[in-house]
């Protein structure tokens, strides 16, 4: 996610497009006055950035969407970390990620460019990602076009210590009925709860 809002910053720095919509409104451009502009920046931190609290009021951060940017690397995760026998939670959250994509445009919080880059970017640095981690012949093969990015190094740093493919596996993270109801007698031990398994 961090390389994606890095990617993000630069697109937004190199390119300017014009507001998409009628409704939003655009603070002026501060020259040379610092007090300004730290306050501009302690008022969209405090707002949390948000145009709802009144803190959003700069312009030009279109290309790419970073709303998009976070629905669609959720429904990625959840569509491959999840069991494949959960298609109709995948397929619902396909519908949840599209339909926001969809209303991200009709709110005219985006041109359409924005969401479709956003989305290209997000999927393949996504899986460009698993696939570097799941094929272990691509790590050391000098022939390998995808080890040419600038992230590779810390890619094989932080995953020196993968052997294998990485596993899928799912568990709920909490038990039903809890420990603490099977047996109300019991007083929880983590000594006892270690020796009974």
């Amino acid at each position: 996610m961090g390389t994606l809002y890095l990617y993000r910053c630069v697109t937004m720095y190199i390119t300017t497009l014009p507001v998409p919509g009628m409704h939003m409104s655009c603070a002026p451009k501060l020259y040379g006055d610092s007090q300004a502009k730290l306050q501009r920046v302690l008022q969209l931190i405090y707002g949390a950035g948000l145009s709802i609290t009144g803190s959003h009021i700069m312009c030009g951060d279109f290309l790419y969407s970073g709303h998009t940017v976070m629905l669609t690397l959720t429904y990625l995760f959840i569509k491959e970390y999840s069991p494949r026998s959960f298609w109709w939670y995948h397929l619902l959250c396909w519908l949840l990620a599209a339909v926001g994509a969809v209303c991200i445009l009709v709110a005219h919080e985006h041109y359409s460019v924005d969401v479709v880059v956003a989305y290209f970017i997000t999927s393949r640095l996504f899986y460009w990602y698993h696939t570097m981690v799941n094929v272990q012949a691509l790590k050391c093969s000098p022939n390998n076009y995808l080890t040419h990015t600038w992230w590779n190094p810390i890619f094989n740093f932080l995953e020196r210590n993968v052997q294998s493919q990485v596993p899928c596996s799912f568990c709920w993270p909490l038990t039903w009925p809890p420990s603490c109801l099977k047996n109300p007698c019991k007083n929880y031990s983590m000594v006892q709860s270690v020796r009974e398994e």
